[in-house]
């Protein structure tokens, strides 16, 4: 049990503090692209490494190459590219509670797609709270940097954010059982680092110079904050229940919250705090939703 909690803290730890990174190097002059383009490339490198240790092979299958493309842009490509430009106007923290919507998010776009999971009342209740909070941080004019903030604009950001990876989930559930979950994963970032970096091209042209700090702050990104919690997370779903694996979520906005505050000298403000509460309740309600049907099932098993 030791083990597990030590897994779940090391890959809150990886995915809470992926913010604080990225600011940080935001700061030290790259760019949102190049940022992208470079965690991702080292990602994918580290994650070959991987699968080629574990003797994976070469993924095969059209679901899996179906699926892992989409994966690449959904949840990949799109999610670094928009959270690099959104912690140019708002805190580490403040992403981390839009990120935290991803289970909402997920569960309103899936009562109008996948027919097994429509939405209850109390996973209703669950988003519109979720929501609230999201029109709270955004009318509170609060985004956790003392000046230069622009909350409205971090938050849609992050919205496209969590609505793409929710978007490339759901089209992942229509596939599930037909493809195993670290052979889509090699895919997904491989094709997603051409996408990124093909954008990168257009719109910020080739690679550019960085400071020392920089290529450290990237390649933690990209092992401490990408591959190494992929990699656990694929641990505990071989351990743990999904359920229990997923207790990560909780904990992952108090860690950028308060890395934010500790590391970069963010402002722990009263519409983050509003706003993050509402957003957490609702997350809560929703997975003790989704838990219920579960543990009904396995009772009359």
């Amino acid at each position: 049990m030791q083990r597990i909690w030590l897994a779940i803290i090391v890959a809150s730890l990886g995915w809470g503090t992926a913010g604080v990174a990225t600011r940080a190097a935001l700061d030290e002059g790259v760019t949102p692209y190049r940022l992208a383009a470079y965690r991702s490339l080292f990602a994918v490198v580290a994650v070959i490494i991987f699968l080629a240790v574990r003797r994976s092979g070469l993924p095969r299958g059209v679901a899996v190459w179906k699926v892992g493309t989409v994966m690449g842009l959904s949840n990949l490509a799109a999610p670094f590219i928009f959270s690099n430009l959104a912690l140019q106007y708002a805190g580490a923290g403040f992403l981390g509670l839009m990120t935290a919507l991803i289970p909402l998010i997920t569960a309103g776009l899936a009562h109008f797609t996948l027919p097994a999971e429509r939405l209850s009342v109390a996973k209703t209740v669950g988003l519109v709270l979720g929501l609230g909070g999201v029109a709270v941080l955004f009318l509170s004019g609060d985004s956790g940097l003392a000046e230069g903030g622009r909350p409205i604009v971090a938050g849609l950001l992050g919205m496209g954010a969590v609505v793409s990876i929710s978007a490339g989930s759901i089209y992942a559930k229509h596939y599930a059982g037909h493809y195993e979950p670290i052979d889509v994963t090699g895919v997904h970032f491989a094709t997603g680092t051409v996408i990124i970096a093909l954008i990168t091209l257009v719109v910020e042209g080739g690679p550019a110079e960085a400071t020392g700090t920089a290529w450290l702050l990237l390649v933690y990104m990209a092992l401490a904050s990408t591959v190494l919690p992929m990699v656990l997370y694929y641990w505990l779903l071989e351990h743990v229940t999904a359920t229990y694996a997923s207790l990560a979520g909780y904990v992952i906005p108090v860690i950028a919250i308060t890395a934010g505050v500790v590391l970069l000298d963010e402002q722990l403000q009263s519409g983050i705090v509003l706003g993050g509460f509402l957003i957490l309740v609702g997350v809560l309600i929703t997975d003790r939703a989704e838990r219920r049907p579960r543990v009904k099932a396995r009772s009359l098993d």
